[in-house]
């Protein structure tokens, strides 16, 4: 068995990989400063944005009151240090950026009324905004018909391919099925305990899970499979269930605030993650779920994503180093809160490459843009508006931070549609 901190590579199957020193082509570079006269008004905004001589409004999204801002806030500040560094560098196309935010309250239909509020009354350049799939499907159709380009960081189930979308998180291919092939690899796992909140999200998720466990890896099953609401707080009785059945692995897809009460319970009904069986592995905890939960309630605990506060590169440091220094030294920063702060920076190339702020020429420039500074490491849109990205997986420390234990040698294409998982 491989030691978990230099485990042994592996070639996923069904996935197509870019050799990161092929992919790092030619970046996208643009001047620091670039001069609003350079770029009329009425050239670069054709249709009515709200986009002005020396400023340009996007809009913010996301949960910051009910069960999923333990979530999501931390997308919030993110998006708001890009916007800050961006405007310290010039802005875009010479305007600095305002922003008008909106609270999706954790509740879907809210999301869609805040969405077209945003794009209808409001007239934003971009929206940077959403974390679960649910909020995502609940405004989709509003970007589509008011023609909105959205910026979603969320990891989530893929099946999905808008126009209108920037998918700045993984889909399935890149987490879901990566995640399960390193621990059958590594592991030897082969029974799995799915569970999830009960929306679309962890359900689609865990049906491509249960695919792949079925169908493409030998010898495994699945044993149990459970749903809770979110904001449920009472797991004793699946964790009896789970108790029962032994299995290998519980890869568990629970979000928002019912992660706290999961994990404690688990810990007091004396399942020991630290040790092999069972191994716990969530695609849904990130650090920023941690500092909630407490390091102490989920150490030994695996976490499949593409990003992890400790990654070690300069990108990294400076970005962690600056997110501090704005929101203070006892924060932390996971998955998503990358991939949130990713946003605006290719929003801002995307308008740089167009030269235009109008939705259909970014929509136009964005493929092909690659992204060197991510925190991550480096990012290039596909033309299935996902990004190319590593995959990692990481071991939950005592003191809520995640040990880098695996991660691929390349970029991992996006495959929204794979085959043989719809």
């Amino acid at each position: 068995m491989s030691d978990p901190k230099t485990p042994k590579p592996f070639t996923p199957s069904r996935r197509a990989v870019l050799a990161g020193g092929a992919a790092l082509t030619a970046s996208l570079f643009t001047p620091k400063y670039l001069r609003a006269q350079d770029f009329p008004t009425a050239a670069v905004n054709t249709t009515g944005l709200a986009v002005t001589d020396d400023k340009v409004t996007v809009g913010i999204l996301h949960s910051v009151t009910g069960t999923m801002s333990i979530s999501e806030t931390g997308s919030v500040q993110a998006e708001k240090l890009a916007i800050s560094q961006i405007n310290e560098m010039g802005g875009v196309l010479g305007r600095k950026i305002e922003f008008i935010q909106e609270d999706g309250a954790s509740d879907w239909p809210t999301f869609a009324e805040k969405a077209k509020k945003l794009l209808v009354n409001d007239k934003v350049a971009s929206v940077m905004g959403c974390w679960t799939s649910a909020s995502r499907k609940a405004v989709l159709p509003v970007f589509e018909q008011y023609n909105g380009m959205l910026y979603y960081p969320t990891f989530y189930e893929g099946l999905e391919e808008s126009p209108n979308v920037i998918y700045t998180g993984q889909e399935a291919t890149q987490q879901i099925i990566a995640g399960l092939d390193w621990v059958n690899q590594t592991k030897g796992a082969k029974t799995f305990y799915l569970l999830g909140s009960d929306y679309i999200w962890p359900r689609t998720s865990n049906k491509i899970a249960r695919k792949h466990i079925e169908n493409f890896m030998e010898g495994c099953e699945v044993v149990g499979e459970e749903y809770y609401p979110l904001g449920h707080t009472q797991f004793n009785s699946v964790i009896n269930k789970i108790r029962l059945k032994k299995p290998d692995v519980i890869y568990a897809i629970v979000v928002g605030g019912s992660n706290v009460a999961f994990y404690k319970q688990l810990k007091a009904a004396g399942i020991d993650m630290t040790k092999e069986k069972p191994l716990l592995l969530t695609i849904s905890v990130t650090e920023d779920e941690i500092r909630g939960i407490g390091g102490e309630n989920i150490v030994g605990a695996y976490a499949c994503m593409k990003y992890f506060q400790s990654l070690e590169n300069e990108n990294n440091t400076a970005f962690v180093a600056a997110f501090k220094e704005m929101w203070g030294d006892d924060m932390v920063i996971g998955d998503v809160t990358q991939a949130a702060y990713l946003g605006p920076w290719l929003w801002k190339a995307a308008v740089e490459k167009a030269g235009s702020f109008d939705i259909d020429k970014i929509r136009e420039a964005s493929p092909g843009i690659e992204l060197t500074t991510a925190p991550e490491g480096y990012v290039k849109i596909h033309e299935n508006h996902h990004l190319w990205s590593k995959t990692r997986v990481g071991l939950a420390k005592a003191d809520g931070q995640y040990e880098v234990v695996y991660e691929t040698a390349d970029l991992v294409e996006p495959n929204p549609f794979p085959e043989g998982y719809q």
